[in-house]
């Protein structure tokens, strides 16, 4: 199965997951990401990746600037400069965002419906967090540390290279919080802030000698959205190793270290869920199915049937990684009108994927490959194909001609 294993024994803000899962990327997706990053069109936001070094090891520090200016920077200096995240305020304390200017703001980004969805799940766990903490209702909550720009350019960050590599499990490290105070719009407050603390719960997580914030807000909110499991690193064949660097210097290497790789153990388990349905529509149906693909099922499909009473109906079903099961039956009762869900454990054989992007005649395109069991298959992505096509005013046929001559 393919694995994300999160390093986070100097915590986690957003810049540095960025940076880290940067690494994981090939040159031409990095230059992909770099390019579809600076066009979100949010106002002022620009996003380069610079080398760093931390401790003798080399990384990539993710600068966010907003109209030139990157948090962290002297004149605004605090306990744990690294993140972002408790300096918005100083900043932006006159922009404060609620989560309908999120949304409004997310809802207009040029990314897929998933990362969508991502972004904004990402921020309900920050909403939910800052209402607990301050006791008022998520609608009255105004992100005074994560509502600004640059945050929300290191949430979609994190989310767009997550759809790259192509939704890895995720597991990760207990989190380092840090000790100490941190400043932010509220005034002086313990490490791990308040909204991180709610965040983490539920998740391992431990102080230390490190004088200062670690992990942030935002940093905890990934975490918790995006790992479904936080421990040791799992037995796993490593392909590639990603260092995210912070601004701060410490005694140990301010950085989240990201390793991506094949992990054993349950590969091959999934699970299946299905239920019959008589009395909704196809366009119903349909959006619960891209629900599931956005909760992160593995596989949706529909099989025509025939129910009580001679009533066609529609059996929907889902496939997903037992870690998933919990939500996908959730988001079945929610998004559709059955009483049941019928549920099986099965094993599969899968082949090893990867993504690969090639120059050709006709432009970049992105190729799939499948190995294993003595078998190699390739696919150009269909998307790049359908777009060369159109601006050519050719077949799909022709792109493919085109690009193997």
């Amino acid at each position: 199965m393919k694995t994300l294993y999160l390093d986070c024994s100097m915590g986690a803000a957003g810049d540095m997951l960025t940076a880290a899962l940067f690494e994981l990327l090939d040159e031409a997706q990095k230059t992909d990401f770099l390019e579809k990053i600076n066009k979100l069109g949010i106002h002022g936001v620009s996003v380069t990746a610079e080398p760093s070094t931390k401790c003798g090891i080399v990384g990539t520090h993710m600068k966010v600037t907003v109209h030139g200016h990157e948090e962290g920077e002297p004149e605004h200096h605090h306990d744990h400069e690294h993140h972002h995240d408790h300096e918005h305020a100083h900043r932006h304390e006159h922009h404060h965002s609620g989560m309908h200017d999120i949304e409004h703001i997310v809802g207009n980004l040029p990314v897929s419906e998933r990362v969508k969805k991502n972004v904004l799940a990402v921020y309900g766990l920050i909403a939910d967090a800052e209402s607990k903490a301050h006791g008022r209702p998520v609608t009255e909550i105004h992100f005074h540390e994560v509502g600004t720009a640059d945050a929300v350019a290191d949430v979609t960050a994190v989310c767009l290279i997550m759809e790259m590599l192509g939704y890895p499990k995720v597991i990760a490290s207990p989190v380092h919080v840090g000790s100490g105070q941190v400043h932010c719009a509220h005034g002086i407050l313990p490490v791990p802030a308040p909204a991180t603390a709610h965040i983490l719960k539920g998740v391992p997580m431990y102080g230390g000698e490190i004088r200062g914030e670690l992990c942030t807000p935002t940093g905890a909110a990934l975490l918790k959205h995006f790992a479904s499991e936080f421990g040791a690193m799992p037995v796993m064949s490593v392909e590639s190793i990603g260092y995210g660097m912070g601004m701060k210097d410490f005694p140990a290497a301010n950085c989240v270290r990201a390793m991506l790789g094949e992990t054993a153990g349950d590969e091959g388990q999934i699970i299946e869920l299905n239920c019959n349905v008589d009395d909704m529509t196809g366009e119903k149906i349909g959006f619960a199915m891209e629900q599931l693909f956005a909760e992160g099922a593995l596989e949706v499909f529909t099989v025509p049937v025939g129910m009580k009473k001679s009533r066609p109906g529609t059996m929907l079903c889902v496939m997903c990684s037992p870690e998933k099961r919990d939500d996908m039956v959730r988001c079945i009762f929610r998004h559709t009108t059955t009483l049941g869900v019928r549920e099986k454990t099965m094993r599969r054989a899968t082949l090893q994927r990867r993504i690969e992007t090639i120059e050709t005649p006709a432009g970049s395109v992105r190729v799939k490959y499948s190995e294993g069991y003595g078998v190699v298959r390739k696919k150009y992505e269909y998307e790049d194909l359908a777009a060369i096509a159109a601006e050519k005013g050719i077949s799909i046929d022709d792109v493919i001609a085109l690009i193997e001559r």
